[in-house]
């Protein structure tokens, strides 16, 4: 499209924007992307064929503005001709989009043809949208291709022919201007051709030869389209091609990934081609990198603490069960309230188990006091249940009190790992009030290891 079709079409959602009461300002760049406003955001480069809008909302209500923003797009795909998308800012790693599929292969042709299958399968795949092939519209190329024999039999020059149609359609530098400011300025030669070279353009060209005569280039060369690709995109030094997917309000990233997976292993694929993942698929997996062995150091030093702090294994071990505990209510929270086990999840889940077993340390501690100043097993478990709840109750209480206005934020970053410990201590305070006393009573420890 021309530079005036995209301005019609950013002055219709410009018009749209200008009817949201929820809208406090927003500016537009024409022929390219905004400078960078937000860390994880790449500017895009210059194209006339697109505009980009800042736009800055009054407030950001985590339940009435993504349903507002649901309308929008509504109105703007209205607009014919044109892709307008509407995208928020999301914190974590530059990613070009949630679900985004590479395919790959040595072949640009057979490349179009299996990202045009790969764009239709997510299109119809429920809880996609604005679906992005940047192969669906092939570019055209003028290519003047010449007769090489008649070249030579009229003493064309290669070089000569090129720098003849470069004169007349982009100008050739020949030297440079300095102002007086110091900023210098290539001066470019070319052909008369008006404000903007065209295909007349191309006939004008004369073509000088080895004899000092001057030719037509209609009588060495001949005008023709072809069609090119968009962008040419390499991954892991191969070509590729990125088809990038949004993800409906209400759904799901990680389980829209796995159907569209699921989808794509089904999908015949030829010899030499292949597809991999991008988007939060691939962030996940990087971030997910090192925190299974932090993990594993976590526990181990926990556990390793235990055994220095109470002298023996029984105790360690009833201290312990309270950890399956947690983790199960922290994955049901994430569940209930829609989230995924992102990487800040993660750090929660380490985060929970500090907390809950700090409480189940103040029972199981307690417990070995009492029945080593004599007092019976049954009764010192009773004991240290009625006298310990109340404190380990008023802890988790506390820190749920505090978490809880970052997890009602409903921020993607920050909101997971609110949930898995509020969760986690919702479960773990109230059934390690039945499991602990009965894990205690089942392996009590020696005395004497105590």
């Amino acid at each position: 499209t021309s530079l005036a079709g995209t301005n019609a079409a950013l002055r219709f959602a410009e018009d749209e924007l200008a009817h949201l009461p929820s809208v406090k300002g927003w500016f537009a760049n024409l022929g390219h992307g905004n400078p960078q406003i937000y860390y994880n955001i790449v500017p895009h480069g210059e194209a006339v064929n697109y505009a980009e809008v800042f736009v800055q909302l009054k407030e950001y209500d985590t339940r009435r503005t993504p349903r507002e923003l649901d309308r929008l797009r509504a109105e703007l795909a209205r607009y014919p001709g044109a892709h307008i998308y509407v995208k928020e800012f999301v914190n974590g790693p530059p990613i070009t989009a949630p679900i985004s599929v590479r395919v790959i292969g040595p072949d640009l042709d057979v490349i179009e043809r299996l990202a045009g299958r790969v764009e239709r399968l997510m299109q119809t795949t429920p809880g996609t949208r604005d679906v992005d092939n940047p192969l669906r519209v092939a570019r055209t190329n003028l290519q003047l291709a010449v007769d090489p024999q008649k070249a030579a039999l009229l003493g064309v020059p290669a070089v000569e022919f090129e720098r003849a149609v470069r004169l007349s359609v982009a100008g050739v530098p020949v030297s440079t201007f300095k102002d007086p400011s110091g900023e210098q300025y290539d001066i470019v030669v070319r052909t008369p051709t008006g404000p903007r070279a065209d295909l007349d353009a191309l006939e004008q060209v004369r073509v000088p030869t080895s004899s000092g005569a001057i030719l037509p280039v209609s009588q060495l060369a001949s005008l023709k389209f072809e069609k090119a690709p968009t962008q040419i995109e390499r991954y892991n030094r191969e070509r590729a091609a990125t088809v990038n997917s949004e993800v409906e309000r209400g759904f799901n990233t990680a389980r829209v990934t796995a159907a569209v997976v699921k989808r794509l292993d089904a999908m015949s694929w030829p010899r030499g081609y292949h597809y991999t993942l991008g988007g939060e698929a691939e962030s996940s997996q990087e971030a997910f990198g090192g925190i299974g062995t932090a993990i594993i150091v976590a526990v181990f030093g926990i556990f390793a603490i235990l055994v220095l702090e109470f002298g023996n294994f029984k105790s360690t071990l009833i201290v312990l069960t309270v950890v399956p505990l947690g983790v199960l209510g922290g994955l049901a929270m994430l569940l209930a309230t829609g989230n995924t086990i992102s990487f800040t999840a993660s750090i929660g889940f380490i985060a929970l188990i500090g907390i809950e077993i700090k409480n189940s340390i103040l029972f199981v501690d307690f417990t070995n006091q009492l029945r080593g100043a004599g007092v019976p097993l049954g009764e010192a478990i009773e004991r240290a249940g009625e006298i310990r709840f109340l404190p380990i109750l008023l802890t988790s209480a506390t820190a749920i009190g505090g978490l809880l206005p970052l997890a009602l934020e409903n921020v993607g970053l920050y909101s997971p790992m609110a949930w898995v410990i509020i969760g986690g201590l919702i479960s773990s305070t109230l059934l390690a009030r039945l499991v602990t006393p009965v894990m205690y009573k089942l392996i009590p420890p020696a005395m004497g290891a105590v």
